[in-house]
């Protein structure tokens, strides 16, 4: 669970490298707290070429985020199949989604009215 003393920012970082050290793409931060009602603060999401690497992107993100901050998920569900995985920081909810999946739920879509930042990657 988050602890009271790490800023949304610093996890955030610390996410986003966790994913950019093992190459997943299409990096979206979507800002919630405009918006009535949610969940979260944040969500992440990115997405990973096969199972093989939105299993690599979450074991980044836990690894990194455990090393750096001593923090780790509240809760982390989909991870069997691996097609998409939310990862659950309280505030901040990481999905880490397999392309034809991302594309069929298109969470950036329900949530249009969220302020998006595009993670602009060099690889």
């Amino acid at each position: 669970m988050a602890k009271e003393n790490i800023s949304a920012d610093q996890l955030i970082s610390v996410i986003i490298s966790g994913i950019e050290d093992v190459k997943g793409k299409e990096i979206n931060i979507l800002d919630l707290r405009g918006i009535e009602n949610t969940v979260c603060d944040y969500f992440i999401i990115c997405e990973g070429t096969s199972n093989t690497q939105v299993n690599a992107i979450v074991n980044s993100i836990q690894k990194k985020v455990s090393k750096e901050l001593k923090d780790h998920p509240w809760h982390v569900e989909g991870a069997e199949n691996a097609e998409w995985v939310l990862m659950d920081y309280v505030n901040v909810a990481v999905h880490v989604f397999q392309k034809h999946i991302r594309e069929y739920y298109d969470i950036e879509g329900l949530w249009g009215d969220a302020k998006t930042t595009v993670i602009e990657t060099s690889y």
